[in-house]
């Protein structure tokens, strides 16, 4: 009876996996009514979007790739697409807290976890809060430091309005969510986020044990300068720069060029680092 029950512990977690049913879904976490969808099997992939994102905006064009061989949990964090603002300040701490309460309701005990832009520092506050969920990162343009960002990005966010958010980001929220008052609140979530922006301390950083794979375009909001040092500052990092903009080689939807071949090759690299072939 002991051994039987010791065999159904440790088959448990593939059982509960299995249990994760393609499609849309919301949680209720940590006060948040969180959206998440799920697609296809194998190894948990987590996606993390960016500022000002859906799961589509940013993953539209990788997504039905990734899925072909793992089991991707793409998530839309506090306030962004079909997860509506609750009263409470945007952090990316926040943010890796309620990925990590989403991962427990999900039995889902380990993954992977793959962030572009804002995602990636979620990402990397995932791996500093929630070590135990994390086998490997992929972080892509992501940045700890305020000295990680182009000269003048944070400039930007000064006199902004809602207008100013690019159009597709705006059609993306709006296709997801018709209101414009949730457009209004995350716009205004993701500026106050930024302006109160500050530095990973390095140490935080050195103490990631994960391996990772950092990301980045050659003509980036973040710098390849930061690239390096985040790479070099993980313990288990390795570093590839694409050619092109930010997000230009997952096709995330701002790119000027939606038929590039380069988000083919990101997934190969991806899969390949991740382990899936």
């Amino acid at each position: 009876m002991r051994l039987l029950s010791f065999l159904l512990m440790l088959i448990n977690p593939i059982v509960m996996q299995a249990q994760l049913t393609p499609g849309a879904h919301y949680a209720d976490v940590n006060g948040l009514h969180l959206y998440y969808e799920i697609h296809g099997q194998g190894q948990p992939l987590v996606l993390l979007h960016g500022g000002g994102s859906t799961i589509e905006t940013t993953y539209g064009r990788v997504l039905p790739d990734l899925a072909k061989d793992f089991l991707v949990i793409a998530v839309e964090l506090q306030a962004h697409g079909h997860t509506k603002d609750i009263d409470r300040p945007l952090s990316f701490q926040q943010d890796a807290d309620d990925v990590a309460e989403l991962l427990r309701q999900l039995n889902v005990s380990r993954a992977d976890f793959m962030g572009f832009s804002n995602g990636g520092t979620t990402c990397l506050q995932i791996a500093i809060r929630h070590p135990k969920l994390v086998r490997k990162l992929v972080l892509m343009s992501a940045s700890y430091k305020l000295s990680g960002h182009i000269p003048g990005f944070f400039d930007g966010f000064d006199g902004v309005t809602v207008k100013d958010l690019p159009a597709p980001l705006a059609e993306g929220f709006l296709k997801a969510n018709p209101d414009a008052a949730g457009l209004q609140a995350m716009f205004e979530r993701d500026v106050a986020r930024m302006k109160a922006y500050t530095d990973i301390p390095d140490t935080d950083i050195r103490n990631i044990t994960a391996p990772a794979l950092v990301i980045n375009g050659n003509q980036d909001v973040i710098t390849i300068d930061h690239a390096l040092e985040l790479s070099r500052t993980l313990q288990h990092g390795q570093l590839a720069i694409l050619p092109g903009v930010h997000g230009a080689y997952i096709g995330e939807i701002c790119t000027p060029v939606p038929d590039s071949q380069l988000p083919l090759l990101s997934v190969a690299m991806v899969k390949e680092f991740l382990g899936s072939r």
